[in-house]
């Protein structure tokens, strides 16, 4: 059943929707470790990644008609609309890659693959950690700021991963077709830990606008 949020007061409306959209990351870098660490049922895996992509939609566009609807918010709408901006692209990054995995017929999956998807579910993780951090009354906005740093930390690991494996392509017997398929994968996997790096300094922003 879907949540009301006209029971919520209009200063946790925003909160609970970001907050949603955090767990949502969550459930899909969740969804894209399960698909690289076992090509099994891949088109399967893949609808789920593309069904919680749609919901990320939906979560954008009820941020954006709750903007509409409210004159003083708890933080800039600017800030807000941004960080929801932020927090979406790394789905859709995810999305395209498990797609092309899907669409490329690729047979089974790679270590790097494999460690970018971790890499990716632990920044979901720290971001959602960010958004709680954010949306609670009890805490500290500054608490917010090692958790940037950590989200930081981790898409420098992606890059270097990313590097490697593409290196990796050209050493390790890949056949052009292979090669070229796989650095789609890849682009898109770097990607979500880079837009993932994005929301954390769109929190960031907000902390040293609000301390």
């Amino acid at each position: 059943m879907k949540f009301s949020l006209s029971f919520l007061p209009k200063e946790d409306k925003f909160f609970f929707l970001l907050h949603q959209s955090a767990t949502n990351i969550q459930d899909v870098a969740r969804r894209l470790k399960d698909l690289t660490d076992d090509f099994d049922n891949v088109e399967a895996k893949v609808a789920e990644i593309k069904d919680r992509e749609e919901f990320g939609d939906r979560i954008i566009h009820d941020v954006t008609k709750a903007l509409h609807r409210t004159f003083v918010t708890p933080i800039d709408r600017e800030d807000i609309l941004e960080l929801a901006g932020r927090l979406d692209d790394v789905v859709d990054a995810i999305d395209e890659g498990a797609q092309y995995i899907l669409e490329y017929k690729l047979e089974e999956p790679t270590t790097a693959a494999q460690e970018l998807a971790a890499i990716i579910v632990d920044c979901a993780n720290e971001l959602e950690r960010a958004i709680a951090l954010l949306a609670s009354k009890n805490a500290t906005l500054r608490d917010i700021l090692p958790i940037t740093v950590e989200i930081n930390r981790l898409e420098n690991v992606a890059d270097k991963v990313t590097s490697r494996a593409r290196g990796e392509l050209f050493s390790n017997g890949f056949d052009i077709a292979q090669i070229l398929k796989w650095r789609d994968v890849y682009d898109d996997l770097e990607e979500a830990t880079d837009r993932a790096e994005d929301a954390a300094n769109v929190l960031e922003g907000i902390v040293l606008k609000h301390s």
